[in-house]
């Protein structure tokens, strides 16, 4: 596989793209990339540091003035220059996205690669249509309108699970409204975020718009988001380290955008299609091996259909094929890493006390031991209060409780910390009218669960963090709004004066 992409030497130069340069880091901390489906080293690089994160900032910081300066209708064309280049380089850029990750070739061929290049192809529509107030006379004597303006250089930090989905959504509303970034990758799924910034480059975006720093939260991290000359900081990960990066940005009063956590739930009313919350709940719960923080991981079902749907859901989980990712046929790969397997395994095993381990709950042997693969899991009957239940596990693992009344099922779907995603699934358009109203989550689907589109936002409520991915709603991170407003009379003595000096004419 490694052979065939020749990660060594694509990125013989170094893990870090500053300034239109590849570079090694100076860190003195070597990282190995490794293919979570084998065990394989794929690359081995030096961590990008303190240093590297000053270059690329100052890079960013130089190719501003140019970049800001340039209309909306150059923006575009050099954004829609660039979906073009991601089109030519899509199976490359599929390829690259399993082999670091280990999701199935067939999710990276037409879900990751063909939603970036969507993904791209929006905001450079969305460059030419900055929206703010009709210019109007909203104070007697002045005209008063609204500019959107570019905020600066933007500090952003992607997670592992969607490296190259996640690279485009903090990249791409940032340079379309006139912003360079500088953007730090999970440091063991570096390829994809390094490749879309060489794309970039290729299409014609200047050198300096689109920087990638690949190092260590603690070095690399933490030192892009507390940097002096970084005037927004947006993280996608975590809420645990999305505190942390909060802290630092408040110090430096440093605009914040974090999409954080989730805990999605999928709340099934006894009037549902039971066939179709079957399957969306094994597609939405199984999505990147439940690596999602969209993923459905609590489905709540009314009593009546509760032990069909349990059983359904074990069937149909049983069907899923293991395996390879790059074999078309493989619907589960590995997860990251063998670290977090087990850390999804934890949350299992610590359950098996207390609720029904229905089918899965274990890594598979033979063939695929190397790997860190674990089977589709469903757990019955576990507690609202229990760790299983409130807690993100990120891994195959779909958790099933009973209700009886609607109001219980609103109730318990509410009743974690997060409010990401979740879907509610009913026939009754007034019943799901209501889950939409109620659930308390920046995503409601109903009779779906997972789908995305550019032109909507996805952000969350509660601890899943504030502020918006994709759509024109994203402008609203990335740039400033400014209150212009204009005399139109020519009187030097305004009547207003006379409230801070002399008196009203009489």
């Amino acid at each position: 596989m490694a052979n065939r992409f020749q990660v060594r030497d694509r990125f013989a130069d170094g893990a870090q793209f500053i300034g239109g340069r590849s570079r090694p880091g100076t860190s003195g901390r070597t990282h190995a990339v490794v293919n979570p489906a084998t065990g394989e080293e794929l690359y081995a690089y030096e961590l990008a540091g303190p240093a590297e994160v000053d270059a690329a900032v100052a890079a960013a910081r130089e190719a501003f003035p140019g970049w800001s300066g340039t209309t909306p209708g150059e923006r575009s064309d050099a954004l829609h220059r660039f979906a073009a280049v991601l089109a030519e380089q899509a199976d490359d850029f599929a390829y690259a996205e399993s082999l670091q990750c280990g999701k199935p070739i067939k999710l990276s061929t037409e879900f990751d690669v063909p939603g970036t290049i969507d993904n791209t192809a929006f905001f450079a529509g969305a460059a030419r249509h900055l929206q703010g107030a009709s210019a109007g006379e909203y104070s007697a004597g002045h005209t008063s309108y609204v500019r959107r303006e570019p905020i600066g250089v933007v500090g952003s930090i992607a997670p592992w699970n969607y490296p190259l989905q996640m690279a485009a959504w903090k990249i791409l509303p940032a340079v379309a409204a006139g912003n360079t970034i500088v953007l730090k990758p999970a440091e063991n799924t570096p390829f994809t975020s390094l490749m879309f910034a060489r794309a970039a480059q290729r299409a014609g975006l200047p050198d300096g718009v689109i920087n990638i720093v690949c190092g260590a939260g603690p070095d690399a991290g933490e030192r892009l988001v507390g940097h002096p000359d970084v005037v927004m900081t947006s993280f996608t990960g975590s809420t645990a380290v999305g505190k942390r990066v909060a802290e630092i940005a408040t110090a430096t009063v440093t605009r914040l955008h974090l999409e954080l956590g989730g805990k999605a739930p999928f709340l099934v009313f006894d009037d549902a299609d039971l066939e179709a919350a079957v399957h969306g709940a094994v597609a939405g719960s199984l999505i990147n091996g439940g690596q999602d923080c969209t993923a459905a991981t609590r489905a709540y079902v009314q009593r009546p259909l509760y032990d069909a749907f349990v059983g359904a859901v074990a069937e149909l989980m049983e069907t899923v094929r293991i395996g390879d990712p790059f074999d078309p046929a493989t619907d589960l790969g590995p997860l990251i890493s063998h670290t977090h397997r087990d850390r999804v395994a934890g949350f299992v095993d610590r359950a098996r006390g207390h609720a029904r381990i229905v089918t899965g709950g274990e890594a598979p042997g033979g063939v695929w031991k190397d790997g860190a693969y674990y089977r589709p899991t469903l757990v019955a009957d576990a507690a609202q209060d229990s760790e299983i239940v409130q807690s993100e596990i990120f891994g195959p693992v779909l958790v099933v409780l009973p209700f009886d009344s609607d109001d219980e099922g609103i109730r318990l779907a509410n009743d974690t910390p997060y409010g990401l995603a979740a879907s509610a699934w009913s026939r009754d358009v007034h019943r799901a009218g209501r889950a939409t109203r109620e659930i308390k989550a920046g995503c409601v689907w109903v009779n779906d669960h997972i789908p995305i589109i550019s032109e909507m936002p996805h952000g969350g409520y509660k601890a899943s963090g504030f502020g918006k991915d994709m759509s024109a709603y994203s402008f609203e991170e990335y740039t400033q709004v400014k209150h212009v407003m204009y005399d139109n009379t020519a009187v030097a003595r305004k009547d207003w004066h006379r409230t801070i000096f002399g008196d009203r004419p009489q």
